[in-house]
Protein backbone atom coordinates (compact mmCIF):
# COMPACT_ATOMS: atom_id res chain seq x y z
CA UNK A 1 0.00 0.00 0.00
CA UNK A 2 1.72 3.23 -0.53
CA UNK A 3 1.74 6.36 1.38
CA UNK A 4 -1.29 8.21 -0.64
CA UNK A 5 -3.38 5.45 -0.44
CA UNK A 6 -2.77 5.33 3.26
CA UNK A 7 -2.87 9.24 3.54
CA UNK A 8 -6.31 8.95 1.64
CA UNK A 9 -7.79 6.18 4.07
CA UNK A 10 -6.88 8.21 7.22
CA UNK A 11 -8.76 11.00 5.93
CA UNK A 12 -11.70 9.05 5.12
CA UNK A 13 -11.86 7.50 8.16
CA UNK A 14 -11.17 10.89 10.09
CA UNK A 15 -14.06 12.91 7.76
CA UNK A 16 -16.59 10.04 8.82
CA UNK A 17 -15.73 10.51 12.55
CA UNK A 18 -16.36 14.42 12.41
CA UNK A 19 -19.30 13.56 10.85
CA UNK A 20 -20.70 10.81 13.22
CA UNK A 21 -19.94 12.56 16.10
CA UNK A 22 -21.38 16.00 14.59
CA UNK A 23 -24.71 14.13 13.79
CA UNK A 24 -24.85 12.31 17.46
CA UNK A 25 -24.00 15.62 18.68
CA UNK A 26 -26.55 17.32 16.87
CA UNK A 27 -29.24 14.55 17.74
CA UNK A 28 -29.10 15.31 21.43
CA UNK A 29 -29.23 18.81 21.29
CA UNK A 30 -32.20 18.85 18.82
CA UNK A 31 -34.96 20.33 20.10
CA UNK A 32 -38.80 18.94 19.83
CA UNK A 33 -39.56 21.79 17.94
CA UNK A 34 -36.75 21.29 15.19
CA UNK A 35 -38.49 18.24 13.88
CA UNK A 36 -42.11 19.74 13.29
CA UNK A 37 -43.17 20.06 10.15
CA UNK A 38 -46.11 22.05 10.74
CA UNK A 39 -49.54 21.80 8.58
CA UNK A 40 -53.27 21.26 8.52
CA UNK A 41 -52.54 17.77 10.71
CA UNK A 42 -49.93 18.96 12.89
CA UNK A 43 -52.54 19.98 15.52
CA UNK A 44 -54.90 17.32 15.67
CA UNK A 45 -55.64 15.44 19.00
CA UNK A 46 -53.56 12.19 17.05
CA UNK A 47 -50.37 14.43 16.02
CA UNK A 48 -50.11 16.11 19.36
CA UNK A 49 -51.13 12.50 20.94
CA UNK A 50 -48.14 11.16 19.27
CA UNK A 51 -45.88 14.22 20.70
CA UNK A 52 -46.33 13.78 23.98
CA UNK A 53 -45.87 10.35 23.64
CA UNK A 54 -42.51 10.50 21.90
CA UNK A 55 -41.38 13.05 24.81
CA UNK A 56 -41.72 11.26 27.39
CA UNK A 57 -40.51 8.03 26.34
CA UNK A 58 -37.29 10.43 25.47
CA UNK A 59 -37.46 12.06 29.31
CA UNK A 60 -37.58 8.34 30.85
CA UNK A 61 -35.15 6.65 28.67
CA UNK A 62 -32.57 9.82 27.99
CA UNK A 63 -29.11 8.76 29.58
CA UNK A 64 -27.99 11.38 32.21
CA UNK A 65 -24.63 10.53 32.52
CA UNK A 66 -24.05 11.43 28.80
CA UNK A 67 -25.10 14.71 28.99
CA UNK A 68 -22.07 16.18 31.44
CA UNK A 69 -24.19 17.46 34.60
CA UNK A 70 -22.79 18.96 37.78
CA UNK A 71 -23.29 16.61 40.39
CA UNK A 72 -26.76 18.32 41.95
CA UNK A 73 -28.05 19.07 38.30
CA UNK A 74 -27.98 15.13 37.91
CA UNK A 75 -28.79 14.48 41.35
CA UNK A 76 -32.41 16.51 40.47
CA UNK A 77 -32.72 15.45 37.19
CA UNK A 78 -32.79 11.25 38.26
CA UNK A 79 -34.99 11.97 41.19
CA UNK A 80 -37.21 14.25 38.65
CA UNK A 81 -36.84 11.20 36.25
CA UNK A 82 -37.70 8.53 39.02
CA UNK A 83 -40.86 10.26 39.55
CA UNK A 84 -42.66 10.56 36.03
CA UNK A 85 -41.82 7.06 35.38
CA UNK A 86 -43.47 6.52 38.82
CA UNK A 87 -46.75 8.94 37.84
CA UNK A 88 -46.83 7.63 34.49
CA UNK A 89 -47.43 3.69 35.67
CA UNK A 90 -49.48 4.95 38.76
CA UNK A 91 -51.82 6.47 36.44
CA UNK A 92 -52.82 3.41 34.77
CA UNK A 93 -53.84 2.11 38.43
CA UNK A 94 -56.33 4.76 39.27
CA UNK A 95 -54.40 7.20 41.46
CA UNK A 96 -55.23 10.73 40.98
CA UNK A 97 -52.72 12.30 42.17
CA UNK A 98 -50.43 11.08 39.83
CA UNK A 99 -52.65 11.38 36.91
CA UNK A 100 -52.94 15.08 37.72
CA UNK A 101 -49.18 15.07 37.47
CA UNK A 102 -48.52 13.61 34.00
CA UNK A 103 -51.52 15.88 32.67
CA UNK A 104 -49.41 19.17 34.26
CA UNK A 105 -46.56 17.75 32.08
CA UNK A 106 -48.73 17.35 28.91
CA UNK A 107 -49.83 21.56 29.65
CA UNK A 108 -46.50 22.59 29.85
CA UNK A 109 -45.18 20.35 26.69
CA UNK A 110 -47.89 21.67 24.31
CA UNK A 111 -47.87 24.84 25.82
CA UNK A 112 -44.05 25.40 25.62
CA UNK A 113 -42.73 23.40 23.29
CA UNK A 114 -45.15 22.66 20.45
CA UNK A 115 -46.39 26.11 20.29
CA UNK A 116 -50.84 25.51 21.01
CA UNK A 117 -51.95 28.92 21.24
CA UNK A 118 -55.59 30.36 20.83
CA UNK A 119 -55.45 30.41 17.20
CA UNK A 120 -54.35 26.90 16.54
CA UNK A 121 -56.08 25.20 19.37
CA UNK A 122 -59.66 24.94 17.74
CA UNK A 123 -57.88 22.29 15.10
CA UNK A 124 -57.78 19.94 17.68
CA UNK A 125 -61.48 20.95 18.84
CA UNK A 126 -63.65 23.27 17.53
CA UNK A 127 -64.43 25.11 20.08
CA UNK A 128 -65.64 28.00 18.38
CA UNK A 129 -68.28 26.56 16.44
CA UNK A 130 -70.51 24.81 18.82
CA UNK A 131 -72.54 23.48 15.85
CA UNK A 132 -69.08 21.30 14.88
CA UNK A 133 -68.64 19.84 18.13
CA UNK A 134 -69.48 16.20 18.90
CA UNK A 135 -71.62 15.61 21.71
CA UNK A 136 -68.37 13.83 23.89
CA UNK A 137 -66.51 17.73 23.34
CA UNK A 138 -69.24 18.85 24.68
CA UNK A 139 -69.82 16.67 27.86
CA UNK A 140 -66.08 16.96 28.17
CA UNK A 141 -66.46 20.59 28.37
CA UNK A 142 -69.42 20.46 30.98
CA UNK A 143 -67.45 18.02 33.07
CA UNK A 144 -64.33 20.11 33.35
CA UNK A 145 -66.22 23.40 34.03
CA UNK A 146 -68.26 21.15 36.51
CA UNK A 147 -65.10 19.84 38.27
CA UNK A 148 -63.62 23.09 38.53
CA UNK A 149 -66.91 24.30 40.77
CA UNK A 150 -67.73 20.50 42.29
CA UNK A 151 -65.03 18.68 42.31
CA UNK A 152 -65.27 14.86 41.96
CA UNK A 153 -69.07 15.65 42.89
CA UNK A 154 -69.94 17.39 39.25
CA UNK A 155 -71.48 14.55 37.63
CA UNK A 156 -73.75 14.23 40.09
CA UNK A 157 -74.23 17.82 40.16
CA UNK A 158 -75.23 17.95 36.23
CA UNK A 159 -77.67 14.36 36.62
CA UNK A 160 -79.67 16.28 39.77
CA UNK A 161 -79.63 19.60 38.00
CA UNK A 162 -81.41 18.37 34.42
CA UNK A 163 -83.24 15.50 36.11
CA UNK A 164 -81.32 12.83 33.77
CA UNK A 165 -81.70 10.01 36.16
CA UNK A 166 -85.43 9.70 34.88
CA UNK A 167 -87.10 6.80 32.92
CA UNK A 168 -87.78 8.13 29.24
CA UNK A 169 -88.46 7.24 26.01
CA UNK A 170 -86.00 6.82 23.13
CA UNK A 171 -86.85 6.53 19.54
CA UNK A 172 -87.29 3.43 18.60
CA UNK A 173 -88.04 2.05 21.81
CA UNK A 174 -91.17 0.62 22.93
CA UNK A 175 -90.53 0.79 26.63
CA UNK A 176 -88.67 3.53 29.32
CA UNK A 177 -85.00 3.10 30.26
CA UNK A 178 -82.46 5.49 32.28
CA UNK A 179 -80.41 6.49 28.95
CA UNK A 180 -78.75 10.08 28.42
CA UNK A 181 -78.57 10.87 25.25
CA UNK A 182 -76.78 13.19 22.65
CA UNK A 183 -79.71 15.44 22.55
CA UNK A 184 -79.43 15.71 26.02
CA UNK A 185 -75.86 16.50 25.96
CA UNK A 186 -76.60 19.37 23.25
CA UNK A 187 -79.50 21.07 25.37
CA UNK A 188 -76.97 21.24 28.88
CA UNK A 189 -74.37 22.52 26.98
CA UNK A 190 -76.24 25.74 25.27
CA UNK A 191 -78.59 26.34 28.54
CA UNK A 192 -75.08 26.66 30.68
CA UNK A 193 -73.91 29.43 28.03
CA UNK A 194 -69.81 28.14 28.03
CA UNK A 195 -67.84 30.53 27.79
CA UNK A 196 -63.71 29.21 27.89
CA UNK A 197 -60.47 30.81 28.38
CA UNK A 198 -57.29 29.42 26.60
CA UNK A 199 -56.33 27.80 29.69
CA UNK A 200 -59.61 26.10 29.43
CA UNK A 201 -59.64 25.09 26.36
CA UNK A 202 -55.79 23.83 26.56
CA UNK A 203 -56.73 21.77 29.88
CA UNK A 204 -59.60 19.97 27.85
CA UNK A 205 -57.77 19.17 24.94
CA UNK A 206 -54.95 17.91 27.54
CA UNK A 207 -57.42 15.76 29.11
CA UNK A 208 -58.37 14.18 25.69
CA UNK A 209 -54.51 13.08 24.76
CA UNK A 210 -54.56 11.52 28.27
CA UNK A 211 -57.16 9.49 28.75
CA UNK A 212 -56.43 7.90 24.55
CA UNK A 213 -52.59 7.79 26.02
CA UNK A 214 -52.24 6.47 29.80
CA UNK A 215 -55.99 6.68 30.81
CA UNK A 216 -59.35 4.93 30.31
CA UNK A 217 -60.42 6.35 27.48
CA UNK A 218 -64.21 8.14 27.50
CA UNK A 219 -64.83 7.08 30.96
CA UNK A 220 -61.44 8.36 32.53
CA UNK A 221 -63.42 11.65 34.10
CA UNK A 222 -66.37 9.55 34.77
CA UNK A 223 -64.55 6.71 36.76
CA UNK A 224 -63.24 9.20 38.99
CA UNK A 225 -66.67 11.19 39.80
CA UNK A 226 -67.65 9.90 43.09
CA UNK A 227 -70.88 7.81 41.60
CA UNK A 228 -72.07 4.06 42.55
CA UNK A 229 -70.05 2.59 39.46
CA UNK A 230 -69.01 2.71 36.18
CA UNK A 231 -69.30 -0.72 33.11
CA UNK A 232 -68.31 -0.66 29.40
CA UNK A 233 -68.58 -3.64 26.91
CA UNK A 234 -71.96 -4.91 28.62
CA UNK A 235 -74.40 -3.93 25.45
CA UNK A 236 -74.27 -3.54 21.55
CA UNK A 237 -73.36 -6.08 19.50
CA UNK A 238 -69.90 -7.59 19.68
CA UNK A 239 -67.25 -8.43 16.71
CA UNK A 240 -68.25 -11.98 16.53
CA UNK A 241 -71.94 -11.69 15.63
CA UNK A 242 -70.70 -8.74 13.07
CA UNK A 243 -69.00 -11.53 11.08
CA UNK A 244 -72.01 -13.65 11.26
CA UNK A 245 -74.22 -11.37 10.19
CA UNK A 246 -71.63 -10.78 7.15
CA UNK A 247 -72.02 -13.95 5.77
CA UNK A 248 -75.88 -13.87 5.52
CA UNK A 249 -77.97 -11.52 3.66
CA UNK A 250 -78.35 -8.88 5.51
CA UNK A 251 -76.76 -6.38 4.06
CA UNK A 252 -79.12 -3.37 5.07
CA UNK A 253 -78.37 -4.00 8.64
CA UNK A 254 -74.66 -4.23 7.93
CA UNK A 255 -75.08 -0.41 6.81
CA UNK A 256 -76.86 0.69 9.46
CA UNK A 257 -74.13 -0.90 11.70
CA UNK A 258 -71.06 1.01 9.61
CA UNK A 259 -73.40 4.19 10.02
CA UNK A 260 -73.15 3.43 13.93
CA UNK A 261 -77.52 3.57 14.06
CA UNK A 262 -77.17 0.26 15.77
CA UNK A 263 -74.96 0.41 18.65
CA UNK A 264 -71.62 -1.94 19.07
CA UNK A 265 -70.17 -3.04 22.17
CA UNK A 266 -67.48 -0.54 22.28
CA UNK A 267 -70.10 1.82 22.04
CA UNK A 268 -71.37 0.60 26.25
CA UNK A 269 -71.04 2.56 28.52
CA UNK A 270 -73.15 2.80 31.83
CA UNK A 271 -72.70 3.94 35.37
CA UNK A 272 -73.96 3.16 38.27
CA UNK A 273 -75.73 6.10 39.89
CA UNK A 274 -77.90 5.85 42.94
CA UNK A 275 -78.75 2.44 42.48
CA UNK A 276 -80.07 3.17 38.56
CA UNK A 277 -78.16 1.50 35.52
CA UNK A 278 -78.02 4.41 33.02
CA UNK A 279 -76.52 4.23 29.49
CA UNK A 280 -74.37 6.74 28.10
CA UNK A 281 -75.64 6.75 25.05
CA UNK A 282 -73.26 9.54 23.92
CA UNK A 283 -70.11 8.74 25.06
CA UNK A 284 -68.02 5.21 23.20
CA UNK A 285 -64.71 3.81 22.96
CA UNK A 286 -64.82 4.25 19.19
CA UNK A 287 -62.74 0.90 18.35
CA UNK A 288 -63.07 -2.43 19.86
CA UNK A 289 -59.01 -2.17 20.09
CA UNK A 290 -59.67 0.86 22.19
CA UNK A 291 -61.87 -1.49 24.98
CA UNK A 292 -60.03 -3.85 25.01
CA UNK A 293 -57.23 -2.05 25.56
CA UNK A 294 -59.22 -0.36 28.89
CA UNK A 295 -59.80 -3.81 29.49
CA UNK A 296 -56.04 -4.99 29.67
CA UNK A 297 -54.75 -1.57 31.95
CA UNK A 298 -57.60 -1.10 34.33
CA UNK A 299 -57.20 -4.35 36.37
CA UNK A 300 -53.54 -4.19 36.92
CA UNK A 301 -52.80 -3.12 40.39
CA UNK A 302 -50.94 -4.78 42.27
CA UNK A 303 -49.87 -7.28 39.81
CA UNK A 304 -52.94 -9.35 40.19
CA UNK A 305 -51.99 -11.96 37.25
CA UNK A 306 -52.36 -12.14 33.47
CA UNK A 307 -55.78 -12.04 31.60
CA UNK A 308 -55.62 -15.05 29.47
CA UNK A 309 -57.91 -16.86 27.55
CA UNK A 310 -57.58 -19.75 29.84
CA UNK A 311 -58.17 -17.56 32.55
CA UNK A 312 -60.66 -15.10 31.39
CA UNK A 313 -61.91 -13.01 34.48
CA UNK A 314 -59.70 -11.37 36.82
CA UNK A 315 -61.68 -9.50 39.90
CA UNK A 316 -59.31 -6.90 41.57
CA UNK A 317 -58.77 -3.55 43.24
CA UNK A 318 -57.94 -0.25 41.95
CA UNK A 319 -55.54 1.93 43.75
CA UNK A 320 -58.42 4.28 45.01
CA UNK A 321 -60.20 1.13 46.41
CA UNK A 322 -62.75 0.37 43.88
CA UNK A 323 -63.27 -3.39 42.37
CA UNK A 324 -62.77 -4.08 39.26
CA UNK A 325 -64.25 -7.32 37.63
CA UNK A 326 -62.48 -7.65 33.69
CA UNK A 327 -63.78 -10.79 31.25
CA UNK A 328 -62.96 -11.21 28.09
CA UNK A 329 -63.77 -13.60 25.04
CA UNK A 330 -64.03 -16.40 25.02
CA UNK A 331 -65.37 -16.27 28.93
CA UNK A 332 -67.95 -13.78 27.67
CA UNK A 333 -69.26 -12.74 24.43
CA UNK A 334 -66.83 -9.70 24.28
CA UNK A 335 -64.62 -7.53 26.32
CA UNK A 336 -66.10 -6.23 29.21
CA UNK A 337 -65.09 -4.55 32.83
CA UNK A 338 -67.32 -3.34 35.95
CA UNK A 339 -65.89 -1.01 38.41
CA UNK A 340 -67.82 -0.53 42.09
CA UNK A 341 -66.87 2.27 43.42
CA UNK A 342 -67.37 2.83 47.18
CA UNK A 343 -67.50 5.75 49.26
CA UNK A 344 -65.41 5.67 52.05
CA UNK A 345 -66.27 8.13 54.64
CA UNK A 346 -68.08 7.23 58.25
CA UNK A 347 -71.94 6.62 57.79
CA UNK A 348 -74.28 6.50 60.02
CA UNK A 349 -77.86 4.75 60.23
CA UNK A 350 -80.04 8.36 60.62
CA UNK A 351 -78.28 9.00 57.00
CA UNK A 352 -79.49 5.35 55.24
CA UNK A 353 -82.86 6.20 56.92
CA UNK A 354 -83.23 9.63 55.94
CA UNK A 355 -86.14 10.23 57.89
CA UNK A 356 -88.40 8.08 57.24
CA UNK A 357 -91.56 7.32 59.16
CA UNK A 358 -90.57 5.13 62.02
CA UNK A 359 -86.89 5.29 61.32
CA UNK A 360 -86.08 6.07 65.39
CA UNK A 361 -87.50 2.63 66.73
CA UNK A 362 -85.87 0.35 63.62
CA UNK A 363 -82.62 2.93 64.32
CA UNK A 364 -82.60 1.69 68.23
CA UNK A 365 -83.19 -1.82 67.07
CA UNK A 366 -80.36 -2.09 64.73
CA UNK A 367 -78.35 -0.76 67.60
CA UNK A 368 -79.42 -3.08 70.08
CA UNK A 369 -78.69 -6.29 67.82
CA UNK A 370 -75.59 -4.59 67.02
CA UNK A 371 -74.45 -4.29 70.54
CA UNK A 372 -76.19 -7.24 71.96
CA UNK A 373 -73.83 -9.16 69.59
CA UNK A 374 -76.41 -10.93 67.29
CA UNK A 375 -75.75 -12.95 64.75
CA UNK A 376 -77.22 -10.76 61.39
CA UNK A 377 -77.50 -11.48 57.92
CA UNK A 378 -78.48 -8.32 55.66
CA UNK A 379 -80.29 -9.46 52.46
CA UNK A 380 -80.84 -7.16 49.31
CA UNK A 381 -80.64 -6.48 45.70
CA UNK A 382 -77.79 -5.07 44.17
CA UNK A 383 -77.48 -1.22 44.89
CA UNK A 384 -80.14 -1.19 47.65
CA UNK A 385 -77.85 -0.18 50.13
CA UNK A 386 -76.27 -2.78 52.13
CA UNK A 387 -72.69 -1.59 52.17
CA UNK A 388 -73.89 1.32 53.36
CA UNK A 389 -76.16 0.14 56.35
CA UNK A 390 -73.30 -2.31 57.66
CA UNK A 391 -70.91 0.92 57.95
CA UNK A 392 -73.69 2.52 59.77
CA UNK A 393 -73.75 -0.87 61.91
CA UNK A 394 -70.43 -1.20 62.30
CA UNK A 395 -70.00 2.55 63.87
CA UNK A 396 -71.94 1.15 66.78
CA UNK A 397 -69.63 -1.97 68.01
CA UNK A 398 -67.77 -1.17 71.06
CA UNK A 399 -64.43 -0.34 70.40
CA UNK A 400 -63.26 -3.01 73.11
CA UNK A 401 -64.31 -5.81 70.52
CA UNK A 402 -62.04 -6.53 67.48
CA UNK A 403 -63.18 -6.97 63.95
CA UNK A 404 -62.13 -9.58 61.26
CA UNK A 405 -63.94 -9.19 57.90
CA UNK A 406 -63.47 -11.28 55.17
CA UNK A 407 -64.06 -10.38 51.75
CA UNK A 408 -64.05 -11.45 47.77
CA UNK A 409 -61.93 -8.25 46.99
CA UNK A 410 -61.05 -5.26 49.54
CA UNK A 411 -64.09 -2.80 49.64
CA UNK A 412 -64.77 -1.73 52.82
CA UNK A 413 -61.33 -0.29 53.68
CA UNK A 414 -62.62 -0.08 57.25
CA UNK A 415 -59.09 0.79 59.00
CA UNK A 416 -59.30 4.50 56.82
CA UNK A 417 -62.50 5.05 58.91
CA UNK A 418 -61.28 4.16 62.40
CA UNK A 419 -57.54 3.80 61.97
CA UNK A 420 -57.15 3.45 65.79
CA UNK A 421 -59.47 0.25 66.48
CA UNK A 422 -58.46 -3.12 66.04
CA UNK A 423 -59.49 -4.63 62.70
CA UNK A 424 -57.98 -6.74 59.99
CA UNK A 425 -59.46 -7.75 56.37
CA UNK A 426 -58.66 -11.25 54.66
CA UNK A 427 -59.47 -11.95 51.03
CA UNK A 428 -59.89 -14.67 48.71
CA UNK A 429 -57.33 -15.25 46.46
CA UNK A 430 -56.13 -17.73 43.60
CA UNK A 431 -54.61 -20.13 46.24
CA UNK A 432 -56.50 -19.53 49.30
CA UNK A 433 -60.62 -19.81 49.88
CA UNK A 434 -63.15 -17.59 51.68
CA UNK A 435 -63.51 -20.66 53.67
CA UNK A 436 -59.74 -21.43 54.46
CA UNK A 437 -59.62 -17.26 55.42
CA UNK A 438 -62.57 -18.13 58.34
CA UNK A 439 -60.94 -20.66 59.70
CA UNK A 440 -57.98 -18.61 60.05
CA UNK A 441 -59.98 -15.88 61.60
CA UNK A 442 -60.81 -18.10 64.42
CA UNK A 443 -57.05 -18.14 65.65
CA UNK A 444 -56.90 -14.15 65.23
CA UNK A 445 -58.71 -12.81 68.45
CA UNK A 446 -61.69 -11.24 66.67
CA UNK A 447 -65.05 -10.69 68.53
CA UNK A 448 -66.86 -9.61 65.60
CA UNK A 449 -66.98 -11.47 62.35
CA UNK A 450 -68.33 -9.39 59.33
CA UNK A 451 -68.59 -11.59 55.94
CA UNK A 452 -69.37 -9.90 52.79
CA UNK A 453 -71.16 -12.25 50.08
CA UNK A 454 -69.77 -15.46 52.24
CA UNK A 455 -73.54 -17.42 51.65
CA UNK A 456 -71.84 -19.73 48.66
CA UNK A 457 -69.05 -20.58 51.42
CA UNK A 458 -69.97 -23.67 53.46
CA UNK A 459 -70.79 -23.20 57.27
CA UNK A 460 -70.07 -19.36 56.54
CA UNK A 461 -72.07 -18.18 59.61
CA UNK A 462 -73.47 -21.35 62.25
CA UNK A 463 -70.20 -22.78 61.99
CA UNK A 464 -68.02 -19.93 63.29
CA UNK A 465 -68.90 -20.49 66.91
CA UNK A 466 -65.44 -18.66 67.62
CA UNK A 467 -66.82 -15.08 67.84
CA UNK A 468 -70.22 -13.82 69.82
CA UNK A 469 -71.07 -11.55 67.22
CA UNK A 470 -70.91 -12.10 63.05
CA UNK A 471 -72.78 -9.65 60.59
CA UNK A 472 -73.22 -11.22 57.08
CA UNK A 473 -74.35 -9.37 53.83
CA UNK A 474 -74.92 -10.82 50.39
CA UNK A 475 -77.35 -10.56 47.31
CA UNK A 476 -80.73 -12.70 48.22
CA UNK A 477 -84.06 -11.09 48.07
CA UNK A 478 -85.87 -13.03 50.56
CA UNK A 479 -84.83 -14.25 54.45
CA UNK A 480 -86.30 -17.99 53.14
CA UNK A 481 -83.87 -18.15 50.49
CA UNK A 482 -81.31 -16.97 52.89
CA UNK A 483 -81.92 -20.07 55.23
CA UNK A 484 -82.59 -22.35 51.53
CA UNK A 485 -79.01 -21.37 50.11
CA UNK A 486 -77.13 -21.58 53.63
CA UNK A 487 -78.63 -25.00 53.78
CA UNK A 488 -77.40 -26.00 50.11
CA UNK A 489 -74.09 -24.54 51.85
CA UNK A 490 -73.88 -26.85 54.43
CA UNK A 491 -75.03 -29.58 52.49
CA UNK A 492 -71.81 -29.20 50.04
CA UNK A 493 -69.75 -30.45 52.93
CA UNK A 494 -71.29 -34.24 52.74
CA UNK A 495 -70.03 -34.77 56.20
CA UNK A 496 -72.54 -36.19 58.33
CA UNK A 497 -71.11 -35.53 61.58
CA UNK A 498 -69.75 -31.98 60.63
CA UNK A 499 -73.86 -31.42 59.73
CA UNK A 500 -75.28 -32.66 63.06
CA UNK A 501 -72.93 -30.41 64.60
CA UNK A 502 -74.06 -26.75 62.85
CA UNK A 503 -77.64 -27.87 63.35
CA UNK A 504 -77.03 -28.09 67.22
CA UNK A 505 -75.32 -24.67 66.68
CA UNK A 506 -78.05 -23.57 64.65
CA UNK A 507 -80.51 -24.25 67.54
CA UNK A 508 -78.69 -22.08 69.95
CA UNK A 509 -77.73 -19.24 67.61
CA UNK A 510 -80.60 -16.54 66.70
CA UNK A 511 -80.09 -14.63 63.56
CA UNK A 512 -81.28 -11.96 62.47
CA UNK A 513 -82.33 -11.22 58.78
CA UNK A 514 -82.77 -7.64 57.43
CA UNK A 515 -83.90 -7.37 54.02
CA UNK A 516 -83.50 -4.14 52.35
Amino acid sequence: MTITNILLTIVVVVVAGYVIFYYIKKQKTQDAEDTLNVDDQTYTLDTMKKFVKRRLDEITKVNLYDIGLSEEELKRRKNKKYELKKALKGCTYGDVNDKKYIKELIYDLLSTEYGVNETNISKAIPFDVPSLLTPQDKFDILIYLYKKDFGYEALTEMIKKYNLAELKYVEGDTKPSYVITSDEIREIYEKENVQLSFQDKLSVVVQRIYQHYKGYSSIDEVRDMNIDGVSGGVSGLPESFLSQVAQTDSKDYLNQVAEHKVPRACDSIWIFFQGKSIRLAFLSFGTEAELKRVCQNIYKYNNPGQLSDTNGYKINEMKDGSRVVVVRPSFSETWAFFVRKFDVKRSTLEQWFKGEPGCEESIELLKYLVKGARIISITGEQGCGKTTMLMGMIENIYETMNIRVQETAFELHLRKIYPTRNILTFRETDTISGQEGLDVQKKTDGSVNIIRRGCNRPRSILDDTSSPSCIKIHIIYTPRKNISKLSNSIKKLNVKNRCIQIRKNSRRASCTSIKL
